[in-house]
């Protein structure tokens, strides 16, 4: 189905499944209870689980097919974020055309970077990445200003032309993004006992372009040309050796990779039509390393999960604060609560990061293929369990 096999057919309806039904799998606990904190079921951080996501697939095609580690992929990100935002400045407020734009400009953009530093391999390309990427925040940081804004970023205004849009509303405020119509910020509360769920339009604006990503990830992996980049992460000299030369496969992943990035740094800005540096930095680089190895370098759906857990810990790990320690542990004796909340403590809130750095360490440590190998060793214990349950048929001599 849809030119798959019948493997990615189902990882593909898996990915679909769980993606429409974010809003109830991501809320499991009551409003009212005192483990509703742990809910993710809000409309701005699932955009965040998807975007981040699209943005790890498109990492994935590069670091896990082909074998090259950008530490500047962030470059793309916020490029994607300023064409977008530029494109509601002057043209109108409808996503569709300012998503178009970050994507071509994004490949553009890693046209030039990937030209220049797949011209070494390695660490040398690494460290040639990081170096396009910390130049490209210092000129939108301080030197591109009238284009970026600086350090302010850059934003929508009641000024803007918008030439094919308003400029301000009939109340005079600014107009929001839409997508022939269809506000992004609009949203439908549905309640049911003591649960309550958003079906947010940007949300499913959003899913609906990670799932068609995700696809597109999977012919590119299962395609010839997906086939010439494992051999290129395998052994690079052998292809040399047999007379084919990689440098065009290296640059198309490379290009493929960053028109992922800007679509992402597109959806961003569409849902909050705002552009800032800081989404170039080596930080937002290192994040989208962190999401891959996590979920599984190399798998199609790791990269995902990857996304899914480091903004799960950043949006609401973080929010658990020594008050909400001493609730929880309210039971104990004071002396014995205070201790046990001063042993957590440097590991939830602000420390957070902490909590993240042991589990990237353990996965490394004991799970190499990241997340997907732990749920792969899982399915091979319970079905081998399965296989021990089972009766062993009879035997007959053979005649």
């Amino acid at each position: 189905m849809f030119g798959l096999e019948k493997k990615d057919t189902t990882l593909l309806a898996i990915v679909v499944i769980l993606t429409l039904a974010a809003p109830f799998i991501l809320n499991p606990f009551p409003t009212d209870s005192g483990l509703a904190q742990f809910n993710a079921g809000y409309p701005d951080l699932m955009q965040r689980f998807v975007i981040f996501g699209i943005f790890a697939i498109g990492f994935n095609i590069l670091f896990g097919l082909t074998g090259y580690l950008s530490f500047g992929h962030a470059a793309f990100l916020g490029v994607g974020s300023y064409s977008a935002v530029w494109m509601f400045k002057l043209l109108s407020m409808n996503i569709l055309p300012a998503i178009i734009l970050s994507v071509i400009i994004s490949g553009l953009f890693a046209l030039l970077i990937g030209w220049i530093s797949l011209r070494r391999t390695g660490i040398y390309f690494s460290i040639l990445t990081l170096a396009f990427a910390q130049m490209s925040f210092a000129l939108a940081y301080s030197v591109l200003t009238p284009i970026t804004n600086g350090e302010t970023g850059l934003q929508i205004t009641l000024n803007d032309p918008r030439i094919l849009g308003v400029s301000q509303t009939a109340d005079g405020s600014i107009p929001v993004t839409n997508l022939f119509g269809l506000e992004m910020r609009s949203a439908t509360d549905l309640v049911i006992g003591p649960w309550s769920f958003t079906f947010s339009a940007g949300y499913y604006v959003c899913a609906i372009v990670m799932i068609l990503a995700f696809y597109l990830s999977i012919r590119i992996f299962r395609s010839p040309f997906g086939m010439m980049l494992r051999a290129i992460k395998s052994n690079q000299t052998r292809m040399n050796y047999t007379g084919l030369n990689p440098k065009p496969y290296t640059l198309a992943a490379f290009v493929i990779s960053g028109m992922y990035a800007g679509l992402a740094g597109g959806l961003l800005a569409a849902m909050d039509p705002l552009a800032g540096a800081e989404r170039m930095q080596w930080t937002a680089s290192g994040e989208v390393v962190l999401m891959t190895i996590l979920g599984g370098a190399g798998t199609l759906i790791g990269p995902v999960l990857g996304a899914g857990l480091i903004k799960y810990f950043e949006n609401i790990f973080s929010k658990i604060n020594d008050n909400v320690l001493h609730g929880w542990f309210s039971f104990l004796p004071d002396g014995m609560e205070d201790f046990v909340v001063t042993i957590l403590h440097p590991f939830v809130g602000k420390g957070w990061h902490l909590t993240l750095g042991i589990i990237f360490m353990l996965v490394v440590a004991f799970l190499p293929g990241g997340l997907v190998e732990g749920g792969q060793r899982i399915g091979r214990l319970f079905s081998r369990k399965k296989m021990a349950d089972a009766p062993s048929g009879s035997t007959k001599p053979a005649e």
